[in-house]
């Protein structure tokens, strides 16, 4: 009954997340609509209008992200993951209700910033109430709902293309509300994160809702749900002694710097994967392969359902198994392998010079490999390691730090691709090879593997371990020393 309550929150919390990929995912459509088109009526400079559309929206996630990680330590995950609701409620509405071009680019930069704030936050809580053994599973399911939203999106855009005048991409935008409302609503009956409140010195209710979690209604369920009760417990006393809350901490001691490092690097590398520029410019891609815009939406929203569902066997059946770091490795060599592939079709069968239907078939292959990969590999995995690195003072600036870093390259890349891929074509997809090749390395030599571990023994995987028995027994020692000279008072009066 544990799991299944723990697995029903983190799914429920992770509307947060489909939120993020249904934002994400149905922009991609709406600018290539001609009703959208005319809305921004400039057709001289569409292109680096349409990336601005994109970039705002990334650009509002950056913010949000950043300033998530205050918010997560000051008032807790729990009313973070509301704010960000509240935030996307009023983003999207702008967006809805647009009657000119700068008022859809604030709309977009407000959503952003609510999508920033769930980006960061989702992950951290599902993270901090996950059972070791399952965490990837559970955070994992941060990807899941990503895809999901994206599938949603694609499929709207698809059929929405069919209708006429401004409800043409009005309505898609404006579908984002009914999740956002319920999220808004439901996220008051989910837990509050049982280290966040051990930061606050609420120990009896987080000792409760550790209980809970587990579903404890044997003793031997007791007796596992009190101690790790106690680990927490201990560790989070032990950090709250030895640190601050400050973001210096981030690189304070060797075994710190390192969680950073990986924290980013694997934040920056699922950027490096390209798969956002797939999300985003997808139907323009499929254009440069020779596509109609009809064919091209249709392409998209079949694309849209690979990543989830290959997401969901791999999170299921293999993440908590295999580990963290043998996927990493094998997506950043498979994208080498697909983008080179890729590049070849492109430029010795261009599409605007070549009919060859076979080339056509296998770039679509490509972009669809490269989708499966990136679901096996950076997808989940990226929200996991990220999350699960951090010691609990320092989780959600970390995690903060580390969704920032994500969203600073998507910024850049959705803000040049579209005009990548209509200038230089083929070469763009140069940069992927290149910026792989490198993950593969950096990733092969320098990363750790933390499957299996609680979030108190990360510690040891990074070589920072703090002496919790040594930090209580000084305080025990401490106290005892205040008792003495208590009594020695008490005799003299």
């Amino acid at each position: 009954m544990g799991r299944v309550y723990n697995i029903s929150v983190a799914l429920f919390c992770a509307i947060g997340s489909f939120l993020f990929g249904y934002d994400s995912g149905i922009i991609s459509s709406v600018i290539t609509f001609s009703e959208f088109k005319n809305f921004v009526n400039n057709p001289g400079n569409y292109d680096s209008l349409s990336g601005a559309v994109v970039s705002t929206f990334t650009g509002g996630c950056f913010f949000g992200a950043a300033g998530a990680g205050w918010v997560n330590d000051r008032f807790g995950r729990r009313l973070t993951v509301q704010l960000g609701a509240l935030i996307a409620l009023w983003g999207c509405a702008m967006q809805t209700g647009a009657n000119n071009f700068a008022c859809m680019l604030i709309g977009r930069i407000i959503a952003g910033f609510a999508i920033g704030i769930l980006s960061m936050t989702v992950p951290l809580y599902n993270t901090e109430i996950a059972p070791p053994k399952h965490r990837g599973f559970v955070v994992g399911l941060t990807q899941q709902m990503i895809g999901i939203g994206f599938i949603v999106a694609n499929w709207v855009g698809y059929g929405c293309q069919y209708l006429h005048g401004d409800k043409q991409w009005r309505l898609p935008l404006g579908l984002q509300l009914a999740p956002a409302f319920l999220l808004l609503v439901g996220a008051q009956f989910m837990p509050r994160s049982p280290r966040w409140l051990l930061e606050r010195g609420r120990d009896d209710e987080a000792h409760a809702v550790v209980r809970k979690l587990h579903g404890c209604r044997t003793p031997e369920q007791e007796k596992e749900a009190d101690a790790e009760f106690v680990e927490m417990q201990e560790t989070i006393k032990a950090e709250r002694r030895v640190r601050s809350r400050s973001l210096r901490d981030l690189w304070a001691t060797r075994g710190m710097l390192r969680r950073t490092l990986v924290a980013v690097g694997v934040q920056v590398f699922g950027q490096f994967s390209g798969i956002n520029v797939i999300n985003y410019f997808g139907p323009s891609m499929y254009r440069a392969l020779g596509l109609s815009p009809g064919q091209s939406l249709l392409v998209q929203g079949i694309y849209g359902a690979v990543g989830p569902i290959t997401n969901f066997f791999f999170i299921t059946l293999i993440l908590d198994t295999v580990g963290r770091k043998k996927p990493l490795m094998f997506g950043a060599g498979s994208f080498v392998v697909t983008y080179s592939v890729l590049t070849a079709i492109v430029a010795c069968f261009p599409p605007e010079q070549s009919t060859n239907l076979a080339a056509q078939r296998a770039g679509i292959a490509m972009i669809f490999m490269t989708s499966i990969f990136f679901s096996v590999s950076f997808g989940p995995v990226s929200w996991v390691l990220a999350s699960e690195v951090f010691p609990t003072r320092t989780r959600s600036i970390g995690t903060s730090v580390a969704t920032c870093a994500n969203w600073a390259f998507n910024v850049l890349f959705s803000q040049v691709s579209n005009l990548a891929i209509n200038n230089i074509s083929w070469r763009y997809y140069l940069v992927f090879i290149c910026l792989n090749a490198i993950d593969f390395v950096i990733i092969a030599l320098f990363f750790p593997e933390t499957k299996g571990k609680t979030l108190e023994q990360m510690a040891e995987v990074f070589g920072d371990e703090v002496d919790v028995h040594a930090v209580s027994d000084v305080d025990d020692a401490g106290h005892a020393e205040k008792m003495e000279h208590h009594q020695l008072d008490v005799a003299k009066a």
